[in-house]
């Protein structure tokens, strides 16, 4: 059975039982405290927590996760891999075991057809009721097996809902491992469908095991989740995830490229190397095609170490030639029918592969001359051992691969220290482990106190499309993670109101700032943001009197500042739409912050554009004055309509479209101008890159746009008569005295550079012969001879009579001293010590330069006669 059919045989048979079919949320989930979506409930946390009320009580989806912790296990097992698809059904409070069980058990043995006899259940290890569920159905009771927390109490690894869980596994027989059930061996039975009863909330604690539950859900629900990779491998007969038709046609390209035949599931390092080649192909492609681009840190780092690893394990299969861009353009054949952002994505995925496997051989390139100088040092010191540090740095600071280092180091005749660095790297990751935990654990715990506000008064009621003032009652204060019940003057706090005119920052549009006043304080309201979905919550500061709950507020948004952020808002749109004219429909949006007459947009592309041409579309269209149309749709039928989704926004069934004109239609809960001549002029003032793939535009608009304009056309006009010429004349003059300027500097250089080589030649001819042969120089230089120029013209000097130069000048009213010499046999610091003293001052450098100084330039002279002295005595 092929996976579309998979797919819609899973997906039929839970909307035939009142399941809403839910489209897949992207990779980048909205949840601070995840890195990745690695789980088809992640965007479902807010109504099991109940801090949010979904339409419709039941849902299926088809979900795409990824799930850093098993990149280490791709290509050992025949099960693991880091990115999957998850075919889930949801309740949300409505039913729970019974319904979940049977109706697993019914679609795996009717609806897919796999044989009863070979399935086996798991339950946690005191849940009767779930073993009574599977007795009642058929399954044995040797063939239900109970398990611990690690493996049957299923929670997303960080603080929220959780509950103990039931597996169904699937023997694949003696040929993949041990006898004695899912307990004994994961290869041999399978884990296929994981069924989790919600109903607990976790805290803080490890990932798997050993965390507190704080707490229980406001509703029993069911999350689960039928893993369509491993379902794929035992309905198409294969042994490994890799081989089935979602990842076999990437597969059979890396053996074409290799020019050899995969060799099975043999548990050799060459098997390994094919499936990681074709399995980590997958993962970067939906990375990519889901917004993600390579960094040092975070996502991108995960996809950086994806990128490397395939391009590592293709380089030990014997292919040279790049690799990623086949093989992603590969992921994109095969599965763009089932996921078509992989098509939208295409030429994305083709520019960041290419770039990122190009940096990499260049990180190889460099990271092994680093590591020939390291082996060399390690052999001339005699020491057997490459240092731990050393590998770690080549690691860290060039990507060079450890494995690559062990290898070098054996051919060397060498190890390496894997203590020392196993070490450093655990530490490293213990450090950013508790930095990540610290930065998540502030944030989860204020989105527990906007939860909770959230549950009691439910979401906030924006009215500030129409208005920008309006009144609500104040439903809680905060004082920083927790509630209070009053604030006086001089208080910075958190107010929520029932209803607001208040737009929160979302969408890229800055939050807005205005007044809110009761009939006993007035508060200065600094900036409005997202508390949890639907909840605004405004950041104010109490300038008079005292604010209580339950107090009616007048609300009033700084409507000049609206306007202008709406003037940007429209701008962006508009600004994106030719970009992607002008650029192709890979240059979408990654990010962007609308503030007050000006915009930071971030695209994908690899090269610098034509801001001027740029620019000029973007006027061009404002000043043809689209209507700005704002309506609302099902997401799906929006989509359909061309309507434009932004990178890292989560939407809801029915969303808010704006158009602007023809040309631009996008998803947006922001505020915008009503005709397109309000938002401009545009002007663009920078153009940058910002990451690999991932360039910045930044520009003004409106009034700030024409005061930019206005500041430029000054400057000209006072540089035209600073040249007196006419401003249209200005840039041609200006060029001509610059040419005239660096002809004069080649002179003045090349007249330096003769008079430097006449004083070199004149300090050589009088060199004084020492006993040893070698020669010695010690003068004062004129003090045209500055600091700078000091020490180039001691070595010049030290070429033309090896042994000993010494030089002084008093250039900017200090002394100034330089030793050189031409062999290590008197260290060149010895030479200025005392004669540093003599011009009030020290001597430093190592080895065979050393400069000396001092605020005694009259001395200078003396200092020399010193220096010269020490050298003789030393020398002799």
């Amino acid at each position: 059975m092929r996976s579309p059919e998979i797919r819609q045989i899973f997906l039929d048979f839970f909307s035939a039982r009142g399941h809403r079919v839910v489209p897949s949320s992207t990779l980048v989930p909205s949840d601070p405290t995840l890195l990745l979506t690695g789980a088809g409930m992640d965007q479902f946390k807010p109504y099991f927590l109940g801090r949010s009320v979904p339409d419709h009580p039941r849902a299926a989806s088809v979900q795409k996760c990824a799930r850093t912790s098993d990149i280490g296990n791709v290509g050992r097992t025949a099960r693991h891999s880091t990115f999957f698809e998850m075919l889930g059904n949801f309740s949300f409070g409505d039913y729970f075991k019974e319904e979940a069980a049977g109706w697993a058990w019914e679609l795996l043995t009717e609806g897919f057809g796999l044989e009863r006899e070979r399935l086996w259940a798991t339950v946690y290890r005191d849940d009767d009721e779930a073993e009574r569920l599977w007795l009642r159905l058929g399954v044995p009771a040797s063939r239900i097996q109970r398990l611990g927390m690690a493996d049957n109490y299923w929670s997303m690894g960080v603080p929220g809902p959780c509950g103990p869980s039931s597996e169904l596994h699937y023997d694949r027989g003696p040929a993949f491992g041990r006898e004695g059930g899912p307990a004994v061996d994961g290869e041999r039975y399978l884990e296929i469908w994981n069924l989790v009863f919600m109903q607990d909330v976790r805290g803080e604690g490890p990932a798997k095991e050993g965390y507190p539950i704080v707490g229980g859900l406001p509703a029993r629900s069911i999350d689960t989740g039928l893993g369509l990779d491993r379902l794929a491998a035992i309905l198409q007969g294969v042994d490994t995830l890799c081989e089935t038709d979602l990842v076999g046609p990437v597969l059979r390209l890396v053996q074409e490229m290799a020019g050899r035949e995969y060799p099975g599931r043999d548990g050799s390092e060459a098997s390994r190397s094919f499936l990681v080649a074709a399995e980590h192909a997958r993962t970067i492609a939906f990375l990519v095609a889901d917004g993600v681009l390579p960094s040092q840190d975070g996502r991108g780092h995960v996809l950086r170490r994806l990128m490397r690893g395939a391009v590592r394990h293709a380089r030990l299969l014997g292919i040279d030639g790049p690799v990623l861009p086949a093989l992603t353009s590969r992921v994109v054949e095969t599965l763009a029918p089932a996921w078509p952002e992989l098509e939208r994505g295409r030429e994305l995925i083709r520019q960041v592969t290419e770039a990122e496997e190009e940096g990499f051989d260049r990180a190889l390139r460099q990271g092994s001359r680093v590591l020939e100088s390291e082996i060399a040092k390690a052999r001339s010191a005699g020491s057997p051992v490459l240092p731990g540090r050393t590998a770690f740095d080549l690691l860290n600071i060039h990507g060079f691969p450890v494995e690559l280092t062990i290898d070098a180091a054996r051919s060397a005749g060498l190890t390496v220290d894997e203590d020392a660095f196993a070490a450093l790297l655990d530490e490293q990751q213990r450090r950013a482990h508790r930095d990540e935990r610290d930065r998540k654990g502030g944030a989860v715990a204020r989105r527990e106190v906007y939860g909770q506000v959230a549950a009691r008064h439910g979401p906030t009621s924006f009215t500030g499309y129409g208005a920008t003032s309006g009144t609500g009652r104040v439903v809680a204060l905060l004082d920083g993670p927790g509630l209070v019940g009053h604030a006086s003057e001089g208080g910075e706090i958190e107010v929520v109101l029932d209803r607001t005119p208040f737009y929160a920052e979302s969408g890229g549009q800055v939050g807005d700032t205005g007044t809110l006043r009761t009939d006993s304080a007035v508060l200065e309201v600094v900036d409005t943001r997202l508390g949890v979905d639907g909840l605004h919550v405004h950041a104010v500061r109490v300038t008079e009197g005292e604010v209580r709950t339950g107090q009616e507020a007048e609300a009033v948004v700084d409507g000049r500042r609206r306007a202008a952020v709406a003037r940007s808002h429209s701008a962006t749109h508009v600004l994106h739409a030719m970009l992607r004219r002008l650029l192709g429909e890979h240059a979408g949006q990654r990010g962007s912050r609308v503030e007050p007459g000006r915009l930071r947009f971030d695209f994908a592309h690899f090269t610098g554009v034509d801001v001027e041409a740029v620019q000029a579309l973007v006027n061009d269209y404002l000043l043809d004055d689209p209507d700005v149309r704002v309506w609302e749709a099902g997401r799906d039928e929006a989509v359909a309509a061309g309507a434009v989704a932004m990178f890292g926004e989560k939407y809801g069934d029915r969303v808010r479209v704006v158009d602007i004109g023809d040309a631009s239609r996008e998803l947006c809960v922001g505020t915008h101008v009503g005709h397109g001549t309000q938002a401009g002029p545009l002007r663009i003032v920078g153009d940058t890159s910002v990451g690999t793939g991932l360039r910045r535009i930044e520009a003004l608009t409106g009034a700030d746009a024409l005061r930019h304009h206005d500041h430029e056309h000054a400057l000209l006009a006072e540089l035209a008569a600073l040249l007196k010429v006419p401003a249209d004349q200005a840039p041609a003059r200006l060029r001509q005295r610059l040419d005239v300027l660096a002809e004069t500097r080649r002179e003045l250089d090349a007249l330096r550079a003769a008079e430097r080589t006449a004083l070199t030649s004149r300090l050589a001819e009088r060199a004084e012969r020492l006993p040893d042969g070698s020669w010695l120089v010690a003068e004062v230089v004129p003090d045209e001879v500055t600091d700078g120029d000091l020490r180039p013209l001691a070595l010049d000097v030290l070429a033309l009579r090896p042994g000993t130069v010494v030089l002084g000048t008093r250039a900017g009213g200090r002394a100034t001293l330089v030793a050189a010499l031409s062999d290590g046999r008197v260290p060149a610091r010895e030479i200025l010590a005392e004669a540093a003293a003599e011009v009030g001052g020290g001597a430093g450098g190592k080895g065979s330069v050393a400069h000396a100084g001092g605020g005694r330039p009259e001395h200078l002279e003396r200092a020399v006669a010193r220096a010269a002295r020490t050298a003789r005595a030393l020398i002799s």
